[in-house]
C-alpha cells in the first residue's frame, strides 16, 4: 500500500530545502521572470529530462531527479508570478517568499489529492519517460496560452497546467526515489 501524501511530502521537503537555499544565494531575484521567461526555463528543464532519458548521458552532468525538483520549484514559482506579476527588482524578504511557496504547495497537494480520489492514483501506472512527455506537453499548451495573451476558449488557464506540472514532477520524483 502507499502512502502517496507521506511520499509527496518527503520530495517537496527536498524542493522546498532547494528553494531556500537557493533563495540565501540569490534573494528572490526569480521575481524578475516574466510567465514567458519562468514558462521558458521549465521548458529547458524538461527538454534535458527527456534527452538524457532518450539518449542515458548528460554531458554537463545534469541529473535527472534535480531537474524535476527543479521544474517543481519553477512551477511554484510561476504560480506565484501569476498571481503577484512579475517585478522589476527584488520585492519580497525570502521569509515572504517561502510562505508564499508552501501555499502554492498546500493548493497542490489538495488537488492532488482531489485528482487521485478520481482517478485512482492512475499516475503509478506511468513511465517515467510519459510523465515527462505530459510535463512537456503542459509547457507547450502554456506557451500557446500566453502567446494568446492568457486567453482560453474552452481549456483551462495557465495555473492549472502549472499546477499539474508540479504534481507529475513530483510523481515522477516518487517514482525515482521511493
Amino acid at each position: 500500500m502507499h502512502d502517496t501524501v507521506k511520499e509527496f511530502d518527503q520530495v517537496n521537503a527536498q524542493c522546498r530545502e532547494i528553494f531556500i537555499d537557493k533563495m540565501s544565494d540569490y534573494g528572490p531575484s526569480w521575481r524578475i521572470f516574466r510567465l514567458h521567461g519562468i514558462t521558458d526555463q521549465l521548458y529547458i528543464k524538461a527538454c534535458n529530462i527527456r534527452q538524457r532519458q532518450e539518449t542515458g548521458v548528460s554531458l554537463v552532468g545534469d541529473e535527472i531527479e534535480s531537474n524535476l525538483r527543479a521544474i517543481v520549484n519553477y512551477g511554484v514559482m510561476a504560480i506565484i508570478q501569476d498571481r503577484k506579476g512579475y517585478a522589476d527588482a527584488i520585492d519580497m524578504s525570502t521569509e515572504e517568499a517561502t510562505k508564499l511557496y508552501d501555499e502554492v504547495i498546500h493548493e497542490a497537494k489538495e488537488l492532488m489529492l482531489r485528482k487521485n480520489h478520481d482517478y485512482g492514483e492512475a499516475w503509478r501506472e506511468m513511465s517515467k519517460e510519459g510523465i515527462v512527455d505530459m510535463i512537456l506537453a503542459k509547457i507547450i499548451r502554456i506557451k500557446t496560452i500566453l502567446s494568446n495573451g492568457g486567453k482560453t476558449i474552452a481549456s483551462e488557464g495557465v495555473e492549472g497546467n502549472y499546477f499539474d506540472i508540479i504534481n507529475y514532477a513530483i510523481f515522477d520524483l516518487i517514482h525515482y526515489e521511493m
